[in-house]
Formats: C-alpha cells, sequence, structure tokens
C-alpha cells in the first residue's frame, strides 16, 4: 500500500484515485432522474463474461424492456463496440441504454428489476453498479477511478451533507467486484489517509 503520484492509492493489483476516498457522494435518483442510463456517447461498459450472462437471462428481462429497448437489441445484439474497441451496451437513438425503462420519470435498469423481483440471479452489469467509479484494466495493474459528471451534482451535495464518502456509498459492489479483503484494505487505509488530513488540518488552524 502507497501513494502514487500523490493522488492514488495502490491496495493489491489496483492504483485507486484518492478521490474515492475524499470525495463524499450518495446517488439522489429523486433529482438526477437516473439520467446516467441515458446521456452519454456509448452505453455501460461490459465484460465478457457479463454479456453471456445477459444472453442467458434475456427471456426474464424480455417483459421490462420498452419496445424501443428491444428493436435496439434485436438490430444491434447485446453489445456494441465503442471508440477503444471496448463491448458496450447498446442504445437506444444513440441516446438511453436498450436496458433502460422509466418509472415517473426516473431512468431504471431492465435487468435490475428483474432481480429485485428475484426472477434472475445478476443484479446489473458491474460498471452500472459501480458509478460514478470506472474501472480500466492495463497490462501491470487495473486502475480505479471517479467519473466526474455534472449530472451527479446533487449526490455530492447528498454525499457532504451525509458525510459519507464515497468509497462507503459503494461498498457493496466495490466487494462485488474486488472482494471482500481488498475492501478492507481500501477501508483501513481510507481511514488512515483521512485522521491524517484531519490532523494536518488542525494542526495547521493552531
Amino acid at each position: 500500500m502507497n501513494n502514487y503520484e500523490k493522488t492514488m492509492l495502490q491496495i493489491q493489483d489496483t492504483l485507486i484515485s484518492l478521490n474515492l476516498i475524499e470525495t463524499n457522494f450518495v446517488c439522489d435518483l429523486n433529482s438526477c432522474k437516473g439520467n446516467c442510463c441515458v446521456y452519454g456517447d456509448y452505453g455501460a461498459p461490459l465484460e465478457i463474461e457479463e454479456i453471456e450472462i445477459i444472453g442467458s437471462i434475456l427471456d426474464k428481462i424480455d417483459k421490462y424492456l420498452t419496445p424501443e429497448g428491444k428493436k435496439a437489441i434485436k438490430q444491434q445484439g447485446l453489445r456494441i463496440k465503442d471508440d477503444a474497441n471496448d463491448y458496450v451496451t447498446p442504445l437506444i437513438n444513440g441516446k438511453e441504454c436498450a436496458f433502460t425503462y422509466f418509472d415517473n420519470g426516473i431512468a431504471k435498469c431492465a435487468i435490475e428489476k428483474a432481480y429485485l423481483n428475484n426472477e434472475i440471479y445478476f443484479q446489473k452489469p458491474v460498471s452500472c453498479h459501480l458509478y460514478p467509479v470506472r474501472v480500466k484494466k492495463y497490462k501491470e495493474f487495473t486502475a480505479v477511478n471517479y467519473h466526474k459528471w455534472e449530472i451527479c451534482d446533487m449526490a455530492l451535495a447528498t454525499g457532504e451533507k451525509l458525510g459519507v464518502p464515497m468509497y462507503v456509498f459503494l461498498k457493496d459492489v466495490l466487494i462485488r467486484r474486488f472482494g471482500k479483503d481488498w475492501y478492507e484494505e481500501l477501508k483501513l487505509a481510507a481511514e488512515t489517509l483521512l485522521e491524517e488530513k484531519r490532523k494536518s488540518t488542525t494542526d495547521s488552524i493552531d
């Protein structure tokens, strides 16, 4: 465990942005309306195994998809490639993810709806679950970064009000993606860094 260019923290084979520790964040769907599912140049990043899983459970998801979503999947398939040649979910007319449906004006995930109704075992793509954190694999390490986007401004305000660091808000999915041992290492490092920051601030005031 060490600092990387003063902005990163190393845990096992991952390099983690200190923003995950120093930034408070709690999703506020009533304010953002789930717009991370609607706006952007591409759909949600997908792992190869996730594409296979979605294909195997598509019949359980189908009833929650919009007609436009079904059409997009039929025409484009379960995945397309972005500019970096990575797999992502298809979009509806270049806008919302094909797996999106709307509930009282809030964009939600059809895959997750089936999961919450105990119809499938797969919650949703990890990249969606992790947002606003993005994971990028490199040859020697995996980068874990905060993707700052103005549509999440209210999540920052809510997180600040409640005093919940981003890594705490994302605990379940970070464990899902990296494992419990990894998260415990991150938690210990975060608590140490935040305490050092608090002491530094106190000392400067004194």
